[in-house]
């Protein structure tokens, strides 16, 4: 089981170097590099949200019926055909083409791999494996981007197909490393394929508690991660005079504080209701969007208007690291036994739609709304904290405390001992 779990963070580190690796060029490939505009290049960023959204419903039931390692599988030779063909693309329709096949195909991964944690995993191990799983995507993501970043060069169309080149022999390295991980057959039970195909959504949409988190990631989702690079960059620009140096120096600070903080707020997690961690995201990120309110309408110096901007990044990074131990182990634990890829499933379709929404609506907000943007997404944050609030009234004591509840299991199987021992001894 350790070697498995190995093999899967090694699959969450190289699928998220791949999308490091090419997505920040993406715009400028398509339209400087091929020559097809600025329509087009907004065009290829929607249909990676469109190819997601139109996949991840199907996929909860694959991976329910035929496993998730099956799916991944396919989901990666998906992903490298995407990759290469849009490195030889020349023109719309080939693109676009290409786009969405590697669109659905990193759609797919995400889901299965989540899948593929919850199955070799236990309770006990779960929040950290979800941790490592967040480091090591993060980590992917900041490395492939930096690589990718020294071998383009926009005046060459050679540069960018050798880039998509690499991602998808990397896609395909990885199908031999995936292919040989093994996987336990227990977490199934008769007939979970037979619900999935024909009522999984109409049970998981009965299930209370998945539907409050649901709604929960959706604003945490679009209240975060959906403003980085839209919303907020463009706040910071038009409102703060932030500088693009400055910008990347946000981002930095940003994977920074979750690479040096995931672990260490991982002891600090593993021993606190998820409810109430979530709750204490969201006033952490009210928090920063105060700064960002100091940055942008403070009037202070710039020196002042970019540190503040640079702390909300950093903030915002502290939240991730406290959530990456905390939704996904909670996506699984509400999951009934052998459904839990038709949960993943599910939470990376409200993920994906949060994404799509945020930059729209959040970056004409950022650009001119400079004032009505920030209070918007201030409100958002403290709607987070009240969501969580609400949602562990529904959670069960093993769901929203796992860790007091197996120390109760702990207690009374000690207290059962100790009484067989005493009746061994009286003769009993």
């Amino acid at each position: 089981m350790g070697a498995a779990m190995r093999r899967i963070h090694v699959g969450n580190a190289l699928s998220a170097f791949g999308l490091g690796f090419t997505v920040p060029y993406l715009y400028v490939y398509v339209a400087q590099v091929r020559g097809l505009g600025a329509t087009t290049a907004g065009m290829v960023l929607a249909v990676f949200a469109v190819a997601a959204l139109v996949v991840l419903p199907f996929a909860g039931r694959a991976i329910v019926r035929r496993g998730p390692l099956p799916v991944l599988l396919v989901a990666l030779v998906t992903a490298a055909v995407g990759a290469l063909s849009l490195g030889l693309a020349a023109n719309a329709s080939a693109v676009l083409l290409s786009a969405a096949a590697l669109g659905a195909g990193q759609a797919v991964m995400q889901p299965a791999l989540a899948t593929m944690i919850v199955d070799v995993s236990v309770a006990e191990t779960r929040s950290r494996a979800f941790a490592t799983q967040f480091f090591l995507q993060n980590l992917g993501l900041g490395v492939g981007g930096l690589i990718g970043g020294h071998l383009v060069d926009a005046t060459r169309v050679s540069s960018f197909t050798l880039l998509f080149s690499i991602e998808a022999a990397m896609f395909l390295v990885l199908v031999a490393v995936m292919a040989s991980v093994r996987m336990p057959r227990a977490g199934r039970v008769p007939g979970a394929a037979a619900v999935s195909a024909k009522g999984g959504w109409k049970q998981l949409l009965g299930n209370r508690a998945m539907v409050q988190l649901s709604v929960l990631g959706f604003v945490l989702f679009f209240a975060c991660y959906g403003q980085f690079e839209s919303g907020l960059a463009a706040y910071g620009v038009e409102a703060a005079g932030i500088s693009t140096s400055a910008l990347g120096t946000a981002l930095a600070a940003n994977t920074a504080v979750i690479v040096v903080a995931q672990f260490v707020v991982l002891r600090f997690v593993e021993r606190r209701r998820r409810s109430r961690v979530i709750a204490a995201v969201g006033l952490i990120w009210a928090v920063a969007w105060i700064a960002a309110a100091y940055a942008g309408l403070g009037g202070g110096s710039q020196a002042m208007a970019t540190a503040a901007f640079v702390s909300t990044y950093a903030l915002f990074g502290l939240g991730e690291a406290m959530l990456s131990p905390t939704v996904a182990p909670l996506v699984a634990d509400l999951a009934p036994e052998g459904l839990a890829g038709q949960y993943n499933s599910a939470f990376a379709l409200v993920k994906q739609l949060a994404l799509a929404l945020g930059p729209a609506i959040g970056g004409p907000m950022g650009a001119a709304l400079h004032g009505p943007y920030v209070v918007t997404f201030f409100l958002f944050s403290l709607g987070i904290s009240v969501l969580a609030v609400r949602l562990g009234r529904r959670l069960s004591v093993e769901q929203d405390q796992p860790w007091l509840a197996r120390s109760q299991v702990v207690r009374r199987g000690g207290a059962v001992e100790a009484v067989q021992g005493e009746g061994v001894r009286a003769g009993v």
